[in-house]
């Protein structure tokens, strides 16, 4: 008998931002394929009796490839298993989700998608920031840092508008010429930016400067991934909003 695929958003870290199907559906698996943006706390929850295979990637490391967690997943279900594919955030926002159920329609492997709280909702939340605001910010835009062939090549000429937050996926490693490129595009030196390092978990830090003096503030005080940067008026508030204590 054929078993089943549940690529399975796990939010941006703290556990309970599970949804309660997520929960029930992590709780029931056989096996278990995780990504290193999974939050240890959630990866505590993978049953004891099921198969948990850690297939991390971080820039430039992958424990497995794309194509060999592709075929894993359609392994596992060949076998009638219950199998979750368990990723931080969301599946369908920067987590090659779609990639892998492509994958999963060409083998008629039977699905099923379960959204997550993605980084940017949850880190923003959890740091004060409201990614829209009547007063600063009418629009909120999603980028990842880096491309698919490791670049930056962004739309740098879309990314510069007004009343409009912007939000980097993974941004750290380019961050120094993304500033460059967005301020060579038009964007004011002075535009507030807040570099959230592993949001909505008791590791959390926050740190505030502006477009040209930020990549600085992320080498003094040695951020690391996972980090997710917000670009916009909107991080003015965030001093004053700000209600999570680590």
């Amino acid at each position: 008998m054929s078993g089943k695929v549940y690529l399975v958003g796990g939010g941006p870290g703290d556990p309970e931002l599970l949804t309660l199907k997520a929960h029930r559906i992590l709780t029931q698996a056989d096996v278990v394929l995780y990504d290193r943006l999974v939050g240890d706390q959630i990866v505590a929850l993978i049953p004891d009796n099921a198969e948990a295979l850690y297939v991390g990637k971080a820039k430039s490391k992958h424990s497995l490839p794309q194509e060999d967690i592709n075929k894993l997943l359609c392994e596992k279900a060949a076998e009638g298993k219950c199998v979750v594919r368990l990723k931080g955030g969301d599946p369908f926002i920067f987590g090659r989700g779609g990639e892998e159920i492509e994958e999963l329609v060409d083998a008629g492997v039977e699905f099923e998608v379960i959204p997550g709280v993605t980084a940017a909702a949850g880190c923003a939340a959890y740091a004060g920031i409201p990614l829209t605001h009547r007063d600063y910010a009418q629009s909120v835009r999603f980028v990842t840092g880096h491309l698919k062939d490791g670049s930056t090549d962004l739309p740098w000429n879309e990314l510069v508008h007004p009343a409009q937050t912007l939000v980097i996926y993974m941004g750290l490693t380019g961050l120094a010429e993304t500033a460059e490129k967005l301020v060579a595009h038009g964007m004011n030196k002075d535009i507030p930016v807040a570099v959230v390092e592993k949001g909505t978990t008791l590791s959390q830090r926050v740190f505030t400067s502006n477009i040209c003096e930020i990549n600085q503030v992320v080498i003094e005080n040695e951020v690391k991934s996972p980090s997710l940067l917000i670009i916009g008026d909107v991080v003015k508030l965030q001093t004053r909003l700000s209600w999570f204590k680590p």
